[in-house]
């Protein structure tokens, strides 16, 4: 049998056209948003490694304040200062936590608008076979 090429309706024509309009959109508001996300992304690795680093140094310092207090020949009673170091310590790991959940928020964020954008895109697309008949 001969296959009939039949015109869309107008309702299919507009529904069409809006589904574009709105592809387009969103398309156009992830290409907008994607280098913000990114630079936000590569501010959260760096301040999480600095943080990283600052945990470092005051483990450091807490040791040595240690070993100092643990002297016999110490003039200044030092653990008040080591007791301060833990608990800033304490505050950037949970500033370091704090920002490893924004980063992994901010991947599934990436990871879902691109899911998003290559499955409309294959809506768009009409598929090969259907374009050479």
């Amino acid at each position: 049998m001969a296959e009939v090429n039949r015109m869309p309706s107008a309702k299919e024509a507009e529904a069409s056209l809006d589904s574009r309009k709105r592809d387009a959109l969103a398309n156009g508001l992830f290409e907008l948003l994607k280098p913000a996300v990114d630079e936000i992304d590569d501010r959260v690795k760096t301040v999480r490694e600095s943080q990283i680093e600052l945990r470092q140094q005051i483990d450091s310092l807490c040791d040595d304040l240690k070993k100092i207090s643990e002297s016999e020949a110490t003039p200044v009673e030092l653990e008040p200062y080591v007791k301060k170091l833990n608990n800033s310590r304490r505050r950037v790991m949970l500033v370091n936590s704090i920002l490893q959940n924004v980063q992994e928020r901010l991947h599934k964020l990436q990871n879902n608008v691109s899911k998003e954008t290559a499955r409309r895109k294959t809506m768009l697309d009409p598929p090969a076979s259907a374009q050479l008949k």
